[in-house]
């Protein structure tokens, strides 16, 4: 029904709720029908008193709200203009007639005109909430149960529209909420049954078919234990977005989504020093190696917001990079970008790159990760991260770049893989330039991220998919994870803190258990572990230990003006040495991998791979 009938129709509803209540106030008055001499009167008073409340009801805009969804606010509005317009009609009336309207029938008017007026709008409210929204089916369609986790605002709203909204297939059971206030009361005429410790019972003796955690103004630690909680049940677990998120516009209030594992790590959102890292970001031309993988297209991303004067997008695989630069340009369309596809092994190119382009900044991020794989291509790893990392690091001396940050990772320390290994002698290499350069050198170190190409969560997803088996190595395996947002703004934060051949580590939390791990995100995914998804144990694989560290044992740590950015202290390294022993690896590289490996174990004494 468009505007002008919608509107046509109920002022005509109302006009008849205004002559009925001028009538019934005459009627009662007089206690039978109404006397002769008082028909004029009362056929005068109900026009004025039409005319009147018509116009106010424009005036106020009565006519523009929608009533379904009617409150408080509506309420008082309907009372003013009832009270006005009573009032006005009351003294237009008797300026006009010789026979005055009694104060008593005015007064009985403007009761009866809110009684039915406003009464009849909120009769077609609960009308439309019992009966116009969404209708419970029954057998296959019956909707699922939810149980909502906090009934405050948030809560008392997502309920409000799931009850009203035919798209979701789910309804509001009851609430959990740990105010003792609110518990064995009623919310929007739901339960709150208890606090969140009763959830797993709560879920067993009623059935419940979804958790739905609405409070999306606590701490992430907060929503971890609750989390936690409800892990064990055997409903689907969702969250409605972070507040953060909701303010800023990338999600709303009704985009629920499925709890992910990075809900579990529990961590607040990390504080940035935006000053410290505008000074040197600002302004200047930043050089993002391997632009297109999971780091450095994240990298890509947050550096934008400081409005570097250009940005160069580098990497050796032609389609990342092509789906980077077309995110980049949605995102940050003002900014200047350069997309560069090299392979950091050539040193030729980097060097033409460098004297055309004079980048400031470099984040190198370009690497081979994968530990198995590297262990069966050594050589590749050797190269890559150990080669490519030198000729980056040695074009950024001879073009003196400002500031070089190496993306580095906790199978550095004491590895047992060639992965780690020449990340760690990527490291060494670094520290050593920064004692002769006026670039200063730092490198960031962390363990895995989670959600990024070729990490255990993606397989995980897969696998799941598919039905299981989910496939973890070994039931002792632990790893520090923190997610790649978090990741990547602390590498930012650290380049900020540079003074020269530091090995900066990032505060990784509790250390997770890889068993742990797959059956979380069994269960998130609304299965139980070993029931309907079993977790399979394959064996550890090559390079691979049961536990990563942070720091070598030469290194101390000293904190920094960040509670999450630590310094390990720097190595003393001899460059001469460590050229002698570089440009032996180089020879090597044609040859088997036995001898890759000893070069390697005479480089990082701490290898222990070697077969």
């Amino acid at each position: 029904m468009n505007y002008s009938k919608r509107t046509g129709i109920l002022v005509a509803i109302d006009l008849g709720m205004v002559w009925l209540s001028v009538y019934f106030a005459f009627y009662f008055s007089y206690k039978s029908s109404i006397p002769a001499d008082q028909v004029q009167l009362w056929l005068l008073y109900g026009a004025i008193s039409s005319i009147v409340s018509t116009a106010f009801m424009f005036l106020f805009k009565l006519y523009n709200r929608i009533w379904q969804y009617a409150s408080v606010g509506e309420l008082i509005s309907m009372t003013k203009t009832v009270a006005v317009s009573s009032l006005v009609s009351y003294l237009a009336t008797n300026a006009i007639s010789a026979q005055p309207v009694s104060f008593t029938i005015a007064l009985h008017t403007a009761e009866t005109m809110l009684l039915l007026l406003g009464g009849s709008r909120f009769v077609w409210r609960v009308f439309c909430d019992k009966f116009g929204g969404k209708r419970q089916a029954h057998g296959a369609d019956e909707p699922k149960k939810a149980l909502i986790v906090g009934a405050g605002s948030c809560g008392t709203l997502f309920a409000k529209e799931l009850k009203s909204n035919e798209a979701y297939d789910t309804m509001p059971f009851a609430f959990v909420d740990d105010d003792p206030y609110k518990q064995k009361l009623q919310v929007y005429g739901l339960p709150v049954l208890g606090g969140r410790e009763q959830i797993p019972a709560i879920v067993e003796k009623h059935g419940i078919d979804e958790v739905i955690i609405a409070m999306p103004s606590v701490s992430k630690t907060q929503i971890t234990d609750i989390i936690n909680i409800c892990k064990q049940t055997k409903a689907r677990l969702k969250i409605i977005p972070h507040l953060q998120e909701i303010i800023a516009g990338k999600t709303t209030l009704n985009q629920v989504r499925d709890v992910q594992v990075e809900d579990l790590l529990g961590r607040d959102p990390i504080k940035t020093d935006l000053d410290g890292i505008a000074n040197y970001v600002e302004d200047k031309i930043v050089l993002v190696t391997g632009a297109g993988g999971s780091i450095g297209s994240e990298l890509c991303r947050q550096i934008a917001p400081f409005r570097p004067r250009k940005l160069l997008l580098l990497g050796h695989g032609e389609n990342s990079i092509y789906t980077i630069e077309m995110e980049m340009r949605r995102l940050a369309p003002e900014l200047e970008l350069e997309t560069v596809i090299a392979d950091v092994q050539d040193r030729t190119r980097l060097e033409e790159m460098f004297s055309q382009h004079r980048p400031q900044v470099v984040f190198h991020a370009a690497a081979h990760k994968h530990v198995p794989l590297m262990e069966r291509n050594p050589s590749e790893a050797v190269k890559n991260n150990v080669f490519g990392t030198k000729n980056v690091a040695e074009c950024a001396d001879q073009f003196q770049a400002e500031r070089f940050v190496l993306i580095s990772t906790d199978k550095a320390v004491n590895p047992t893989s060639v992965m780690g290994t020449t990340k760690r002698i990527a490291e060494m290499f670094i520290q050593s330039l920064d004692k002769q350069s006026q670039t200063k050198f730092v490198a960031v170190r962390f363990g895995n991220v989670l959600g990024s190409r070729g990490s255990v969560i993606p397989r995980f997803k897969e696998q799941i998919q598919r039905g299981g088996p989910v496939t973890v190595t070994h039931p002792e395996m632990v790893r520090y994870f923190m997610t790649i947002p978090e990741a990547v703004q602390l590498v930012i934060q650290a380049g900020a803190f540079a003074k020269g051949g530091e090995v900066f580590i990032l505060d990784m939390g509790a250390p997770v258990k890889i068993y742990d791990l797959a059956a979380d995100l069994i269960r998130l995914s609304g299965f139980e572990p070993n029931v309907d998804i079993n977790i399979e144990f394959t064996g550890m694989r090559e390079g691979e230990k049961l536990y990563e560290e942070l720091l070598t044992n030469e290194e101390g740590i000293t904190s920094t003006m960040h509670d999450r950015i630590f310094i390990g202290k720097p190595m003393n390294i001899n460059r001469t040495e460590l050229e002698f022993e570089i440009r032996k690896l180089e020879r090597v590289l044609g040859k088997g991998q036995q001898e890759i490996r000893e070069v390697l174990k005479h480089l990082v004494p701490t290898y222990s791979n070697v077969s």
